[in-house]
């Protein structure tokens, strides 16, 4: 043990779930704004008579949200947004190979492609299970429309946001869309997960990178643009579903076929370049931020280890 290389070291379970919740955190700093600009152009059109801001593009939106809400906007719902990256990503990324390892019959060196699969259905559904409060109190806070500095607000803060929901609409209430958000995040984690472990395998594999940050780099943005792809329809319908208020939609499916009768099929689509900016972004960060973590934590364990075992 003394003799290895931290990047020889198969990482804990714990190691990979402290550092997929801590990575997560990291890039959903920096690529806020951009989950912002989303949700706005997601929940665009869905009550035409009482939107008074009109938002075009990514920057355009960020923009006019800056000027007619101020320059914290963007950031609306971040402190949300992290205790959802801590208790979501932390599982639905920390805990993926160990259920891979766990679907794989024993014996096997691989894992096929429909055992990743399921594994990545697993950790995104029980990723969602636990931590669908954050992500309704976060969209929440996306989606609240503020003019001026001065104007009103319906949460005086995060923890406010969780007891008002909670009074108003039920303990149920923060668990609204579990349903379409565990739909969307098993797409999303099966695009991520198995699109990133399949393309490092590929690389390592043909020897065209090593295990380091270009082919981590390669493997996060294949992984962004497939999971844009495939989840960016589920998403809006999320979306508008938790934001909505009480009444408006009977269901999930309600929601997606009242969406397509009033602004077509192309509404499923709203939002897709600052999703997969967002997605493209965050996973590039997200996952180049966990590989390192994973060795430096992983180091820093084998130090103790040492240390302990040391007879001085």
């Amino acid at each position: 043990m003394v003799g290895l290389q931290p990047s020889e070291v198969p990482p804990t379970t714990v190691v990979k779930f402290l550092g997929a919740g801590t990575a997560a955190c990291f890039a959903d700093l920096l690529t806020f704004p951009l989950d912002t600009a989303k949700v706005r152009l997601q929940i665009q059109g869905e009550n035409p008579g009482a939107q008074s801001v009109q938002y075009r593009g990514v920057l355009g939106t960020i923009l006019t949200m800056v000027r007619t809400e101020g320059p914290r906007s963007p950031y609306s719902g971040l402190v949300a947004g992290l205790h959802r990256q801590m208790s979501f990503a932390s599982i639905r990324i920390g805990l993926y190979d160990s259920v891979k390892q766990f679907y794989t019959p024993k014996g096997e060196d691989h894992s096929s492609i429909a055992i990743r699969i399921l594994a990545g259905c697993t950790t995104g559904a029980m990723a969602v299970t636990c931590a669908q409060p954050t992500d309704v109190v976060k969209v929440r806070f996306q989606a609240m429309i503020r003019l001026g500095t001065g104007g009103e607000r319906k949460y005086r803060g995060t923890m406010d946001a969780y007891r008002t929901i909670a009074r108003e609409e039920g303990v149920r209430g923060l668990w609204k869309g579990t349903w379409p958000n565990i739909t969307r995040n098993a797409i999303v984690n099966c695009a991520e997960m198995v699109t990133y472990d399949i393309i490092k395998e590929k690389l390592l594999d043909s020897h065209l990178f090593t295990d380091n940050f270009p082919c981590h780099f390669v493997s996060a943005f294949g992984a962004g643009f497939c999971a844009t792809v495939v989840a960016s329809p589920v998403d809006v319908v999320k979306t508008r579903y938790m934001n909505a208020p009480p009444g408006r939609y009977r269901s999930p499916l309600h929601c997606m076929l009242k969406m397509v009768a009033q602004e077509g099929p192309t509404a499923f689509y709203k939002g897709f370049m600052p999703s997969f900016l967002r997605l493209g972004a965050w996973n590039v960060m997200m996952f180049v931020t966990y590989e390192q973590l994973k060795r430096a934590l992983e180091s820093k364990l084998m130090k103790v280890q040492v240390l302990r075992e040391s007879p001085f």
